[in-house]
């Protein structure tokens, strides 16, 4: 009895052991199938979330022929202006734009160069950008208005306060490269990463002829993937692979966490001739960083993300301390939010974006 006994309790532990093991390669299975499904449709659930809050996407013919494409939310309240980064678009905001419509009447734009705004070089100038927003404030928002940027978003934010500051009531500034953004500023001493995964990059492409498709060119020849030694040109087989099945899609990565290369997202609706226009100095023609700063009368909220220098000496921030003290000192009216974060600070922490953002309300009562 007790042989018999002691091999029913054997049977048992191995039935409970491959129970246990199957349960556990089931919860794997289905934590792989999450994730890879995450990668592949991840902004989806953001841009749904945007559309049943009430987002709509428009167009906007100016005088000169150029077209504005936006997206304009519910009346929430007043006005709020968002300026994306480079390579981005308007949809860049949509981890925010949900929950900023409650509090505010949202319009988000895409620059010039970007999405399915007009694509003209003679058009890829802060001025350019800075004028013709100005006039959609005037004839498409209709009145007084705050305004937030992100990166280059952030010059045209700057230059449009500093032009217009009977208009413009509040900015929120989003990590903005003031003092980093010439080709001479981003040269200097070792360099920051925006000059040789950006600037470098961009000029490149443009004075070239034998590749098409600046998406694929990006992940071949950036020099933040380089850094990653092989996985860089795993990356880009596998995107290559991706868009050879699906040639009118944005690249897409299964085993790749999708944060990380967001930006690939709107990539194909970027001309980067606007990005040669930072390498050649044009985009900032006829600016005064300092006096433009200086101009600004509206409250200010600056939003610092992390400063951070490689091994090689590299910048890879918006900008130094140096000279995030020095925009501090310039503004007029500015509250500094140092934030432990990467530069697309809206992605990353939304709520400390939102909470930026609703600041400026406060700070005008």
């Amino acid at each position: 009895m007790s042989s018999k006994s002691g091999e029913s309790r054997k049977r048992k532990k191995v039935r409970i052991v491959l129970l246990v093991f199957t349960l556990l390669i089931c919860l794997i299975a289905i934590f792989m199938g999450r994730y890879l499904y995450c990668n592949l449709h991840f902004d989806k659930n953001y841009m749904e979330n945007t559309l049943k809050a009430g987002f709509h996407e428009k167009q906007v013919k100016l005088r000169d022929g150029s077209v504005i494409n936006y997206a304009e939310g519910p009346d929430g309240g007043p006005a709020l202006l968002l300026i994306h980064g480079q390579t981005s678009a308007w949809q860049d905001y949509d981890t925010v734009l949900p929950e900023l419509s409650k509090t505010f009447h949202v319009y988000s734009v895409d620059c010039f160069g970007h999405g399915k705004s007009s694509h003209d070089k003679s058009l890829y100038t802060c001025i350019a950008n800075g004028k013709s927003l100005i006039w959609f404030i005037k004839n498409i928002i209709k009145e007084e208005c705050y305004i937030s940027g992100h990166s280059s978003g952030d010059v045209i934010t700057a230059w449009i306060a500093s032009e217009v500051p009977d208009i413009i009531k509040g900015v929120v500034l989003e990590d903005p490269p003031f003092f980093s953004v010439t080709p001479e500023e981003v040269r200097d001493g070792d360099g920051a990463a925006s000059w040789y995964d950006g600037y470098v990059i961009f000029h490149d492409f443009c004075t070239q002829t034998s590749e098409k498709d600046f998406t694929l060119y990006y992940l071949k020849h950036s020099y933040i993937l380089g850094l990653f030694g092989g996985l860089q040109k795993k990356i880009y087989d596998s995107a290559l692979k991706y868009r050879q099945k699906h040639p009118n899609e944005p690249v897409r990565f299964t085993w790749f966490p999708a944060g990380y290369l967001r930006v690939l997202l709107y990539m194909d609706y970027y001309d980067p001739e606007f990005g040669n226009s930072f390498y050649n100095g044009s985009w900032m023609k006829g600016l005064d960083q300092e006096a433009m700063l200086q101009k600004i009368k509206c409250p200010a909220v600056y939003l610092k993300a992390s400063t951070l220098y490689g091994k090689d000496g590299v910048l890879y921030a918006a900008n130094t301390e140096d000279d995030a003290d020095k925009v501090t000192r310039l503004l007029k009216d500015c509250r500094r939010i140092n934030v432990d974060s990467g530069h697309n600070i809206h992605f990353e922490h939304p709520d400390i974006f939102i909470s930026s953002v609703e600041a400026l309300l406060k700070a005008d009562q």
